[in-house]
């Protein structure tokens, strides 16, 4: 049976408690019969567990019978893929040319520096996720940033304490 090959052999993935193995495993038996599948399995269990890591990468592809090399090729390639657990909100500080002229490479720095991540990290009560972009679209409220859907404009590095201490 499929479970038993995917339970039996997949090791590393002590990181996700048994009901969340349980939830995967069943994402990967619903597309098991279903040639062409993969980014969707992957699609589901993200939003599940909200990371790809390897060992699950393994997982998946032991339960879709498709070599892990092509499984992580696409987490990889595509960038709403992640490997790296996310935080509960993610900070997103642009770096376009409006903010960056306006003073966002400043917010960009003193986020670093409270959060004590670089853009890319989470920290380590999983509480932010930090990224740059380089347009967020709101040009004339520059510098501005986004936490989760919110938008902050016309930013202040003094400020920032106060916005992140809005959220838990």
């Amino acid at each position: 049976m499929i479970q038993d090959k995917i339970n039996s052999k997949t090791m590393g993935t002590c990181e996700f408690t048994p009901e969340e193995l349980a939830r995967i495993d069943a994402v990967i038996l619903k597309y098991t019969a279903t040639p062409g599948s993969l980014i969707p399995v992957l699609e589901e269990i993200q939003e599940t567990v909200g990371y790809l890591p390897k060992s699950l990468q393994k997982r998946v592809a032991l339960g879709l019978t498709i070599p892990f090399s092509e499984v992580y090729g696409v987490v990889t390639f595509y960038s709403f893929f992640t490997m790296k657990p996310k935080g509960r909100h993610t900070i997103r500080c642009c770096l376009g040319t409006a903010c960056y002229v306006r003073g966002g490479k400043k917010i960009l720095e003193t986020l670093t520096h409270e959060l004590k991540i670089t853009p890319g990290d989470t920290t380590d009560d999983k509480r932010f996720s930090l990224e740059t972009v380089r347009c967020l679209g709101a040009c004339g409220l520059a510098p501005v940033m986004m936490v989760g859907d919110d938008t902050y404009g016309q930013t202040k590095a003094t400020k920032l304490s106060s916005v992140i201490d809005g959220y838990d």
